[in-house]
């Protein structure tokens, strides 16, 4: 099956523009999962104070805490996994995006700049990973910065301002490991994640 897409998209012309055409195609099929998404966290935010007087007052009695929560949560018609479910929900498209860039096809079997989709890394050491591990970095970089713009307007636990600054950098250690197609298909999503998410905080109310 995987094979076959990838041929499909293989045949509509220039495999890395295929990739990245074929990975908008998705993530603009996906975009209502996202707006519910975020509309889901905006909801959870606006009671972030009233959670954290809760911790307060409870304290290490995470059982009340938890009890006290769902009140408010259920008070507000705001669900306790706002914001989670959706996001959930889009795991298997994206499943389906990453094996038919990683499983051999006609699709890898394109180049781009003279190096072959399916190239790794660790085995070519060509120039354009450098290149695309740069515009990752970057990428992660201003998704770290939005993030942490996002947790100074709702404070969020100690362990995860650490998270935050790291995980997002994650993205070249697997585009380091897997084909440059994947890469490719990494670059373009998460720069779409990032430009969407920043303007549906911006428009969503």
């Amino acid at each position: 099956m995987f094979a076959d897409l990838g041929a499909a998209l293989a045949s509509f012309g220039t495999p890395a523009l295929a990739i990245v055409l074929f990975t908008i195609v998705v993530r603009l099929a996906l975009h209502p999962l996202y707006r519910a998404a975020v509309r889901g966290e905006k909801a959870k935010a606006k009671l972030a104070p009233e959670i954290q007087k809760l911790q307060k007052k409870y304290g290490k009695d995470l059982v009340r805490f938890s009890e006290e929560s769902q009140k408010v949560y259920k008070r507000h018609g705001v669900s306790m996994f706002a914001g989670m479910l959706p996001m959930l929900a889009t795991v298997p498209f994206f499943m389906v995006v990453y094996q038919v860039v990683t499983t051999p096809n006609p699709l890898l079997e394109g180049t781009i700049f003279g190096v072959s989709l399916s190239a790794h890394f660790l085995s070519s050491f060509a120039w354009v990973f450098f290149v695309l591990f740069g515009l990752l970095a970057v990428v992660a970089c201003l998704t770290v910065k939005w993030q942490q713009s996002r947790m100074t307007a709702t404070p969020q636990p100690g362990f995860m301002t650490g998270l935050v600054k790291v995980l997002p950098f994650g993205t070249i250690l697997v585009a380091a490991y897997l084909p440059l197609a994947a890469g490719l298909y990494l670059l373009t999503t998460t720069t779409w994640t990032i430009a969407e998410r920043a303007l549906l905080y911006r428009i969503l109310s």
